[in-house]
């Protein structure tokens, strides 16, 4: 029986192959550059034949959050068109922590993943496709440490200033999916929810922050090991142009609306974390953060309010993180209300879907459900 190879040296590829034998291999993941953070996966198997391929990812207790290996299932396409979820189980117990996954593809291909890849090609063509509807720009804000564009697509003529904004940590894939079909909705000529938003509002949208630590097959930082979340108080140059392009285009817009999108590793749902505990805090920047969740609530089943992270308490937010500080910042100013909108790795436990688990397509609808909230959040505000 001939073996298995396996091949990651590709767009956003990430694994260290240890041994192969048959079908079964014995497999690590690669840590982010001059960092200690891991858990992002892709890589292709080929020769399977129509086989069953046994994977083991190993030393995962030492991930990123090995909480999120209980219950995940890995995602794995034979076209890299549609993703669907392999057989896989968790052992804390065994050689440090292993992840099984086990897969029988039609064919002699298939790619594995921790969630369905966005390629940058797809980057790509996103922004060019976008470029060319009706009333969108486009503009470069800087470059990554890399030499790669940071985009950033406008539209609107109105005076409400929205940053959209994705893919801070660039293992979290569902986040420039999630754009997809926000900047679909927006572009649609024959919504009336887009025509209201476009009427009322200048957005800045950055599908993607991070591409060097997309490209690179990172879990959460960029090209030296910075997690851009963790820089929004002081960027530079030298650790995070990308933090730095954005929060200077922001600072000339001004910041009336803004939404970091995420996904969370362990968490099974869909949730917004806010910005409790700024010392700018008002009473109308939480009623106006209230209200958009229950909004959401109420139009999206795949959006709820009762799981999600613990609130902090006054006066001890982290002004490092994007949310935190764009409140803090543009609060007393233009009133900004900030969403940290995260999305699972795993499902919607409330809405389990047994084929797909959370997917590219529910990130794309939970998009558009977003961009409708915003609308129907600013209509009842006047």
């Amino acid at each position: 029986m001939s073996d298995i190879t396996i091949h990651a040296q590709f767009d956003s590829g990430n694994i260290e192959v240890l041994a192969i034998t048959g079908t079964e291999a014995r497999l690590t993941i690669r840590r982010d550059h001059r960092s200690e953070f891991f858990q992002w996966f892709h890589f292709r198997v080929s020769g399977a034949a129509g086989r069953e391929v046994t994977l083991r990812l190993t030393g995962l207790n030492a991930s990123a959050y090995p909480g999120g290996w209980p219950g995940y299932r890995a995602a794995v396409s034979e076209d890299r068109e549609h993703w669907g979820r392999a057989a896989t189980a968790w052992d804390k117990e065994a050689d440090g922590g292993t992840l099984t996954i086990r897969y029988q593809p039609a064919g002699d291909l298939a790619w594995f993943a921790y969630f369905a890849p966005y390629s940058l090609e797809r980057h790509d063509d996103l922004i060019a496709t976008m470029a060319q509807a009706e009333g969108v720009t486009s503009r470069c804000l800087g470059t990554t440490l890399d030499g790669r564009a940071i985009d950033c697509l406008e539209l609107g003529e109105g005076e409400t200033q929205v940053w959209l904004y994705a893919r801070q940590h660039p293992g979290e894939t569902m986040a420039e999916w999630w754009m997809e079909g926000a900047l679909d909705r927006l572009t649609d000529p024959a919504d009336p929810w887009a025509r209201l938003l476009r009427q009322r509002c200048r957005f800045h949208v950055v599908p993607n922050m991070n591409p060097d630590g997309s490209f690179r097959g990172h879990l959460r930082t960029n090209a030296v090991g910075v997690n851009l979340n963790r820089e929004w108080h002081a960027p530079t140059p030298e650790r995070s142009p990308e933090v730095l392009a954005v929060l200077r285009a922001m600072d000339q817009s001004g910041v009336h609306v803004a939404m970091d999108v995420h996904g969370d590793e362990a968490i099974p749902a869909a949730f917004i974390a806010g910005f409790h505990g700024i010392p700018a805090w008002t009473e109308a920047q939480g009623t106006g953060y209230d209200r958009y969740r229950a909004i959401l609530e109420r139009r999206s089943p795949d959006f709820q309010t009762r799981l999600g992270y613990p609130t902090a308490r006054p006066g001890s937010a982290n002004l490092t993180m994007s949310t935190n500080q764009l409140a803090q910042r543009f609060g007393p100013s233009h009133g900004c209300v900030a969403f940290t909108l995260e999305m699972p790795f795993k499902d919607n436990d409330d809405l389990p879907d047994t084929a797909q688990g959370w997917s590219p397509e529910r990130s794309i609808q939970l998009g558009r459900d977003c961009i409708a909230a915003l609308g129907e959040w600013l209509a009842e505000r006047g």
